[in-house]
């Protein structure tokens, strides 16, 4: 089943909603428009279980608290980025909007490698660093999301906290992936890793 696609806030970060079985979802990365989520949830009739973050900049987890709080679900992201859940100056907010950020309160860390299992679901975290210190890839099925590691036709920035020589190491990782899994990013439109390692310069001197 295609997750749901939402756009959300200022820098139109794609936040996706995977029905994992028996009206339960997982969410993806929640930028500004906790109220586009919920209604999402309410038109599907779909109880969220769990918000998975790809990286902790301000406009993938804008929305997270408010959305935390009206559903109980649990937050997960990499314990290097867990900082930006609870500091506006860490998250980049002061640098990407004139909002206030509203401080995560709770949420639990990964590390790499764990496997989370949501109702039919089971979600392995590939860590991979470059575009923040704590970014990850969750794959599950035929899908990946990249968060801002790999984007169509391009790869996320490396500037804004990030590191060159890890991204490239964490391109590596995917291109190193021999199923050709639908990609899911950050931003932009969706792709397939075949596609990317045969166009995407990035990719394709690494496959």
């Amino acid at each position: 089943m295609e997750p749901i696609r939402l756009i959300l806030g200022e820098l139109a970060t794609n936040c996706y909603i995977l029905d994992v079985g028996n009206g339960q979802a997982v969410a993806l990365d929640i930028g500004s428009g906790a109220k586009k989520v919920i209604q999402a949830l309410d038109v599907y009739h779909l109880q969220l279980k769990a918000i998975l973050l790809t990286h902790g900049h301000y406009d993938h987890v804008a929305g997270v608290e408010a959305v935390r709080k009206i559903t109980g679900a649990e937050v997960w992201i990499h314990e290097k980025d867990a900082v930006m859940l609870e500091s506006g100056d860490a998250n980049l907010s002061w640098q990407l909007t004139e909002e206030i950020y509203v401080p995560v309160t709770e949420y639990k860390t990964l590390r790499g490698g764990e496997i989370l299992e949501f109702g039919s679901e089971k979600i392995q975290v590939m860590h991979t660093p470059g575009h923040t210190p704590g970014g990850v890839c969750y794959l599950t099925g035929d899908k990946l999301f990249s968060g801002d590691t790999l984007f169509k036709g391009s790869i996320g920035r490396t500037d804004l906290g990030g590191n060159r020589g890890e991204m490239m190491q964490s391109l590596q990782k995917i291109a190193a992936l021999t199923e050709n899994y639908k990609i899911y990013p950050g931003h932009f439109e969706a792709s397939a890793l075949e596609y990317e390692k045969q166009h995407n310069l990035y990719l394709r001197n690494l496959s």
